[in-house]
């Protein structure tokens, strides 16, 4: 039994290395990326004769608190009117219906070219409401927005252009956040997201590997999207679905990271959970679907196909997170009852390194939005260190979406409630969207918790701390997870 232990424990130390690997390239990629001249032909939007026609997405269901600002903002786009379309893909079942169609006809009447598309049946979720739009759209080029993103006035201006080169197939933006000082948990999500869109995009672009549309505030051409099969919904992440069949297609990818696209954060345990499952299975149900199709397609370099696996196998890293997290506090026994193993214990303090190379990592993103001052270093550390002990503490509830993303388990499209939350002073409260209800997996991070906390007192009991530092950020990830969804749930 403790040889089986060591076994797995140590490959799961291995992912995570080679992995953070992988990582480090994407810095490397990244800041050479940064001293690297745009030389992309571009559209000029000053000749008339060269200005495509545009149309904008908006794929909505139920968004009762967030339509009326969305719609107001993208009125405000700058681009010539007879060159824009804007369809309101409106799948809501509530009283949102009625407020979308007096918008609508309110900016009708504004002179915008603006529809409001209803299905009378939601198959195909959020891809089916796309693909539906799709048919009569005017534009020969798709810009898509979810209900909470609120693009800048020039941001068609700043994007359209690269489409002049006639292999882009896709310009995606960064994402930016109007309310990522509202909370400690919305810090945590801007401290990962950040960390996606700009060196994990800048770096796979760079290096030109498979990137992915990333749902929302980018732009596809039309052509691109029917040559690769067009939205499906077959996968919970319709966009890194189509993007890997794009990319397959050989259709080129632009990403803009000085580009950012303001969008509003999950303020409550419950939301970020419900659209973390969401991408954490989206992306095994990936890995199953497309991985096989760029393995055996030889004109893909090894380079892209080792990023892809990686790529595709993000979300499974909690999984593996999980099995060495429950597995260590087992190993610090074996360590202290097992002399005879001293040998691998101080060959396993190599992949500490691993830790070192994502705190690289991340500073590198954290310092672009932040800045380099000393004093933001140690903010970062302290974010740092908590980020990674609050996404350990989410590690069971996106094992579970891991798993069923694997083994094929089909769900809906649960989506992210919305809250039109902008500063502090705005609650979250009395939001209709929210459902509390118990959960399996709140148990048995409720049961963790005791167990991480049980891992510390072992480091006292056993006089070890070699893994206390790592058992302690599991107890307090655990314990905010639990206590948060509690407080929250009784709050509501």
């Amino acid at each position: 039994m403790d040889m089986a232990i060591i076994i797995i424990y140590t490959l799961a130390l291995l992912l995570i290395f080679f992995y953070s690997i992988s990582q480090l390239h994407l810095l490397l990629n990244y800041l050479k990326a940064k001293k690297q001249v745009d030389a992309s032909e571009k559209f000029d939007l000053k000749n008339t004769a060269e200005i495509p026609v545009v149309t904008i997405q908006l794929p909505l269901y139920n968004e009762l608190y967030v339509v009326e600002r969305l719609l107001k903002n993208i009125a405000k786009i700058e681009y010539p009117r007879e060159k824009l379309e804007i369809q309101v893909l409106d799948d809501s079942t509530d009283e949102s219906v009625e407020k979308i169609e007096n918008l609508v006809a309110q900016l009708q009447k504004d002179g915008h070219d603006i529809k409001h598309i209803t299905r009378k049946e939601r198959s195909g979720f959020k891809a089916g409401a796309l693909k539906e739009g799709l048919k009569i759209a005017k534009g020969e080029f798709i810009a898509i927005f979810d209900s909470d993103f609120l693009p800048k006035e020039d941001w068609l201006l700043q994007t359209v252009p690269y489409f002049k080169n006639p292999e882009i197939g896709v310009v995606q933006t960064r994402w930016g956040h109007i309310n990522r000082d509202y909370s400690l948990l919305t810090k945590i999500q801007a401290f990962a997201l950040d960390f996606h869109f700009i060196l994990e995009q800048t770096g796979r672009n760079f290096g030109r590997h498979f990137i992915n549309f990333n749902g929302t505030a980018g732009i596809w051409r039309k052509k691109c999207i029917l040559d690769a099969g067009n939205w499906s919904g077959d996968t919970l992440t319709e966009d890194l679905d189509l993007s890997y069949r794009a990319q397959l297609k050989k259709w080129k990818f632009k990403y803009l990271e000085d580009v950012e696209t303001p969008a509003e954060l999950p303020v409550v345990v419950s939301a970020a959970r419900s659209q973390q499952f969401r991408w954490n299975k989206g992306a095994a149900e990936n890995f199953r679907k497309n991985f096989k199709k760029l393995v055996k397609d030889k004109s893909v370099p090894f380079s892209t196909k080792f990023h892809a696996f990686f790529h595709l196998l993000n979300s499974s890293m909690f999984l593996v997170i999980l099995v060495l997290a429950v597995l260590s506090i087992p190993v610090l026994f074996i360590k202290n009852i097992n002399p005879q193993f001293g040998w691998y214990f101080n060959l396993v303090a190599f992949f500490l390194v691993s830790t070192v190379i994502f705190l690289f990592c991340y500073y590198a993103t954290y310092a672009k939005i932040h800045g380099k001052s000393f004093k933001n270093f140690l903010k970062f550390i302290g974010m740092f260190f908590t980020f990674f002990s609050v996404a350990m503490g989410f590690s069971v509830h996106n094992s579970l979406a891991v798993l069923e993303g694997h083994f094929g388990k089909k769900s809906a499209f649960i989506r992210t409630p919305k809250f039109n939350v902008n500063s502090l002073k705005d609650s979250w409260k009395n939001n209709i969207y929210i459902q509390q209800k118990f959960s399996v997996s709140l148990a048995v991070e409720f049961a963790l918790w005791l167990y991480f906390g049980f891992g510390l007192y072992s480091a006292f009991m056993l006089n070890d701390f070699s893994l206390a530092i790592f058992h302690l950020m599991l107890f307090v990830g655990f314990g905010f997870v639990v206590f948060k969804s509690t407080f929250e749930s009784i709050s509501e």
